[in-house]
Order: C-alpha cells, then structure tokens, then sequence
C-alpha cells in the first residue's frame, strides 16, 4: 500500500510555474495555489489584471489534491436547520451556492477542455441508523418542496439499488452532485490561469504582510518581495505564515482515504450498481465513489489527528476494516494507496469569504471544499472587482472559536465527542 495521494500519483503535474525571483507589482495577488487561488486567478487574469499565486509548496497538492474526489451539491447541515438559524430564503441562497458550485466547476471544466474525467453521478446520503433515516425523510419533505426538487428519498428495501450493502437504512438522493479527478483537475485549473496570464510561483510561502493603504499590500516570501494593490487568502489550514487572525476561526481536521486495487465489472456492480458518490450520516462517518478506473476510493475521518506517514497508515487500518465490515464481498481486494489531508473546518460548518483589514479571504470549505474552492474563487474575483453582492456568504459573521488558537489540541476531544454522539444517536 503507497502513502500517497492516488490523485496526485496518476496525473501529469503542472509544469507551468514561474521560474526565477519574484519582484515588482501586481493588480492582484493570490496566497494559496489550491483550488480556490488558482479559479481566483483564471478569473482576474480573464479580466486583465496582473495576477501573482504564491503557492508554499506544489499547486493543487495540499487538500485540493488529498480529498475524497466529490464535486457534491446540498450542505453538511439538512436544510430544515438552516431554515430555522438563517429564515427560508437565506437558507435557500445558501443551498443554491452549493448548486452553483457544481455548476461553475462543470463550465470550467468545458471552456478550458480539462480532461478529468468530470462527470454528473448524483450523491446518495445514506442513514448509518434507522433513526437516521426518519431524519432524512423529514429533511426530503422540506427540501424537495421549498428548495430542491431534484431530490428523492431512497427508502431501505430499494437502497440495495443504490449500494450493494446491509449496513444502510435508506438515503437521500441528490441528483446534481458530480465527480472528477482531482489531480488532473488542478493541473488543467493551474494550466489554465497561466495561459490567462497569471504568474504561479511554487515553493514561495507567504512570511509578511505589510499594508500599505487601502487594499495594497507589500507581499514577503523567501523568493523576493511584491507590491499587491490587492491581496487574496486562499490558504485554508495553512499552519505557517501571517494569519494568525484566520487560524484562529478554523479547526484543521484530519481526513483520510485508500484505495483499492482496480475491481472486475462485476465487483463493482455489487457494491455501487449506480456509481455515484455517497456519503453516510454518521458524524465519523464515510464517503467513497468509484475511480475513473475502477477503483473503490474509501474514504472517512477514521482517527481525529493530523496526516502525516505514521498516522496515515494507522487510519489506512481503521479505514481497511469500516470497509470490509460495510462491503464484506471486498475482504480479499488489496489497498493499493492511502494518505491523508486537511479539511479547513469552521465551528458552524459554512464556509467563510469576505474582507478583513484589507486582505479579501475565502476559506472554511468544511468539508465541500471541491466544488466550493472553485466557486469561491470565481466569485471572490467579482468581489475584488468591485461587486460585492457576488460573495455568497458575505452576510456571516465570523467570531474566533474559543479556546483556538491555531494548535488543534482539542481534536481527541471532539473526536471522543462525535464517536459519543454516533453510539447514542
């Protein structure tokens, strides 16, 4: 088994970064070649700015290219409780930006001709427990009326349709969802805003910030200094730099994967006949999907710690018997890759985008970052631009978390917490 990022590994890399020390003045200047920084970049090149990324390692490498390869609309939260927190037209605008997402990443992905295998699959959202189910079905009723029509509840005598298992008691199907490689996705997004004329710098971590006035911006990394009329933060967990403000309203939480080997047609029509992507409705709960070629790609939080070698392997473990307990006809299908990354979670899983002390900002993808990192990105460079109305998420506030103060030492404790709450729920 290879701890590495089956994505990252079975794609051509980006090969477009800017070579030589970084100086000068640019319109606009995007902190994070992820997702979100480089669509941010297409955008404001497209409308003729001079745009720098400075990314602090390899684009699209960190969560961008270590997630689970779900391009999903709906959010974490049913739509009834946003409804009750926000009223019914917030919490509609707020569901349909997460349509858009979809939406936008799908367009991108045509004008740019990224071959990534994109394509609409659908997401089933499947009750771990019967009492899951009943919430389900009282969620369906108010989304599919007020919402989303194009939804449909999946009740358990039909779920073997959907998934090959005894472990589900229903779902929830939400047809716009999608899927893509993520890999070759970030390197065609990257490829892409370099063409448009964005210079992408590699290996050039963000060290100061110095404002200027306004927006402007005197931007610091080891590869030189430049001169920002306008800075983007599109950095998610990151755990080094300037942003102390942000990393204290973010929880970096660890999120693993593996893969298995390619499976035989008929494998895979006895354990996702559809081919969608699914998620389950436990808190430490699961999502999988099938890869463009043929893999079952299995994925969960597994164990609340940050990924790196040792601990990635050890979730590879947990994640090995969740799946072989949900899909036993797999028990002797070998794992050929597994890793870890980062998810940007926010205390109320929404994510965040807007303006703090000059610097615009789009993170705290919690979770949906595939499709939203690209959405944001795009709609961060309207606001940029001078419309302010673009920023779906522009009427949240965004108080720090307590007790956060950039070092996660509170994780075995939520983790205890959520593992609590799935045993009594």
């Amino acid at each position: 088994m290879k701890l590495a990022s089956y994505w990252l590994e079975t794609a051509t890399p980006f090969a477009g970064a800017a070579a030589g020390p970084m100086e000068g003045r640019a319109d606009a200047v995007v902190v994070g070649g992820g997702f979100t920084g480089l669509s941010a970049a297409l955008a404001l090149a497209r409308q003729g700015a001079s745009v720098v990324v400075l990314e602090a390692g390899r684009v699209a490498a960190g969560a961008s290219g270590r997630n689970g390869g779900h391009v999903n609309n709906g959010t974490s939260h049913d739509f009834a409780a946003l409804a009750a927190r926000f009223g019914t037209d917030h919490a509609r605008a707020l569901y349909r930006a997460y349509d858009a997402a979809v939406d936008t990443v799908e367009r991108i992905v045509r004008e740019e001709q990224i071959q990534c295998d994109f394509r609409r699959s659908g997401k089933i959202k499947l009750a771990a427990k019967p009492a899951h189910y009943d919430k389900l079905a009282r969620s369906f009723e108010i989304l599919h009326r007020d919402c989303d029509p194009d939804t449909d509840l999946v009740p358990r005598e039909r779920i073997r349709e959907e998934v090959g298992s005894d472990a589900f008691f229903g779902g929830l199907l939400y047809r716009k969802s999608a899927m893509m490689h993520m890999g070759r996705f970030g390197a065609g997004l990257a490829e892409a805003a370099a063409r448009a004329g964005a210079r992408i710098f590699e290996d050039a971590p963000v060290t100061a910030l110095t404002r200027r006035n306004g927006h402007a911006h005197a931007v610091t990394t080891a590869r030189g200094t430049i001169e920002a009329a306008q800075v983007l933060i599109a950095t998610g967990p990151s755990r080094e730099g300037p942003f102390a403000w942000f990393r204290r309203r973010i929880v970096p939480v660890g999120s693993f994967i593996v893969v298995t080997e390619p499976l035989t047609p008929g494998q895979l029509d006895s354990i996702m006949p559809t081919r969608r992507t699914a998620t389950t409705t436990k808190h430490i709960g699961n999502y999988f999907r099938i890869s463009p070629d043929d893999r079952l790609i299995w994925g969960g939080r597994a164990r609340f710690a940050m990924s790196n070698p040792t601990e990635d392997a050890k979730s590879g473990d947990v994640l090995r018997a969740q799946l072989r307990a949900t899909f036993p006809q797999l028990k002797e299908v070998r794992l050929d890759y597994c890793w870890g990354g980062l998810v940007d979670m926010t205390e109320d899983r929404l994510p965040r985008a807007g303006e703090h002390e000059g610097l615009f900002y789009a993170m705290g993808l919690s979770g949906h970052g595939a499709q939203m990192s690209v959405h944001l990105g795009q709609q961060m460079a309207k606001v940029i631009a001078g419309d302010p109305t673009a920023n779906p998420f522009g009427k949240l506030d965004w108080p720090a978390i307590t007790f956060n103060y950039g070092t996660p030492w509170f994780l075995p404790l939520v983790g205890a917490w959520y593992s609590l709450k799935d045993r009594l729920e």
